[in-house]
C-alpha cells in the first residue's frame, strides 16, 4: 500500500473502496440473518448465485451488472424451489436439503465457467473463490484534485459502480422497512397478526441479500461475502443489545476488518521481508474473524472474560453468605 496520489487513487482507493462498500452492505442485511438464526443462508446464497452470474453474463456477452443480477436472482428463486422439493419430497432435514442445493449449484457455476472458455476472463474459478480486488483499478485519476472532476467517476471500475448504487439502495430500503423486518425477525406471529406479511417481507429480504451478494461477488469472491454476512453482525451482537446500535457497529466493524484485512495484504509481507503480496479478500475474512475472536473474549457483557468474572462475584458472594 502506497501513499503517492497517484498510484494510491489507481491501485489501492478502488480495492479497498470496493472491499467495505461489498463488505458493509453484506454485513447489514447478515443482522438480520443472524438473528433470524438463517446465517446458512447467506452461505447458500453466496453459493446458488454462482450460475446465474455466470449464465447473465453469457447472455450478455459482456460484464452487465443488469444481466448478472437477474441471473442471480432467477437462480436464488431457482434454490429455493429445489430446497423445498428435497424437503417436501425427499423428506430430507432443511439443512441438508440447503447443503445439497448450493453445493450442487455451485460446482455447476464452476463447470459452466470452465466448459464455456470464460475461466481465463472476466469470471474464473479463482476469482469465485477469492474474489479479483487486486484487479480493482481506476484508470484516470492521477491527483487528489482529479476527484472533483466528473469525467474521472465515468471510469469507475465496474464493481465500484455498481457498489454506489447498492449500498445505499439497500440502506434505504433497510431504513424505510426497519419496524417490519424488527418486528418480523423478533416476532413473525405478531407481524403476521398485525397484518405485515413477513411472508412476502422475507422474500423481498432475500431479494436484497442476492443482490448484495452478486455484486459483492465477482471482486471480494464468495468466502469474504460469507464472512461478511456472519462475522460483523455476530460481532456486533455481542456488544449491544440494541438493534439500531447493532446495525451500525456492525457496518463499522465490516469496513475496519476491510481496512485492517487490505493494510495486512499489502504491507504484512513487506514487513516480514517476503516478495509478493497476500490475497486481499483472504485477509479481510481473517481480519473479521479476528474481532469476532476479540468480541468473545472482550466484550464487555457477553465476551467470555466478563462471564467468568460475574460467575466468580457469584460464587464468591454465595461462600461469604453462607
Amino acid at each position: 500500500m502506497t501513499l503517492d496520489p497517484a498510484l494510491f487513487l489507481t491501485v489501492d482507493f478502488p480495492a479497498w473502496a470496493v472491499a467495505s462498500l461489498s463488505s458493509a452492505v453484506c454485513a447489514l442485511l447478515g443482522n438480520f440473518l443472524v438473528l433470524r438464526r438463517q446465517a446458512m443462508m447467506g452461505d447458500a446464497v453466496t453459493h446458488v448465485v454462482l450460475p446465474g452470474i455466470v449464465v447473465g453474463f453469457l447472455i450478455a456477452d459482456a460484464h452487465s451488472a443488469v444481466h448478472m443480477t437477474l441471473g442471480a436472482l432467477v437462480a436464488t428463486v431457482l434454490a429455493v424451489g429445489l430446497i423445498e422439493a428435497l424437503r417436501r419430497f425427499g423428506r430430507l432435514e432443511e439443512g441438508a436439503a440447503m447443503g445439497t442445493v448450493f453445493t450442487v449449484m455451485f460446482a455447476f457455476g464452476i463447470v459452466l465457467i470452465e466448459q464455456t472458455g470464460n475461466a481465463n476472463s472476466h469470471i474464473s474459478p479463482d476469482h469465485a473463490l477469492f474474489g479479483n480486488l487486486e484487479a480493482t483499478v481506476w484508470v484516470g485519476p492521477t491527483a487528489w484534485g482529479d476527484l472533483l472532476s466528473a469525467d474521472m467517476w465515468a471510469l469507475l471500475p465496474p464493481e465500484f459502480a455498481t457498489l454506489l448504487w447498492v449500498v445505499p439502495l439497500t440502506g434505504g430500503a433497510v431504513l424505510l422497512f426497519y419496524k417490519e423486518l424488527k418486528l418480523a425477525t423478533f416476532d413473525p406471529l405478531l407481524s403476521r397478526s398485525l397484518g405485515f406479511a413477513p411472508g412476502a417481507l422475507g422474500l423481498g429480504f432475500m431479494v436484497f441479500v442476492a443482490i448484495a451478494a452478486v455484486a459483492s461477488f465477482e471482486a471480494v469472491g464468495s468466502i469474504l461475502v460469507v464472512a461478511m454476512f456472519i462475522c460483523p453482525a455476530a460481532t456486533a451482537r455481542l456488544l449491544t443489545d440494541r438493534l439500531a446500535v447493532q446495525l451500525w457497529l456492525s457496518v463499522a466493524i465490516a469496513v475496519l476488518a476491510a481496512t485492517l484485512g487490505y493494510v495486512l495484504a499489502a504491507s504484512a509481507p513487506v514487513w516480514a521481508g517476503t516478495p509478493g503480496a497476500l490475497s486481499a479478500a483472504g485477509m479481510i475474512a481473517v481480519a473479521a474473524g479476528g474481532l469476532e475472536l476479540a468480541a468473545i473474549l472482550f466484550a464487555p457483557r457477553y465476551g467470555l472474560l466478563a462471564r467468568r468474572r460475574r460467575a466468580a462475584i457469584a460464587r464468591a458472594a454465595a461462600g461469604v453468605s453462607s
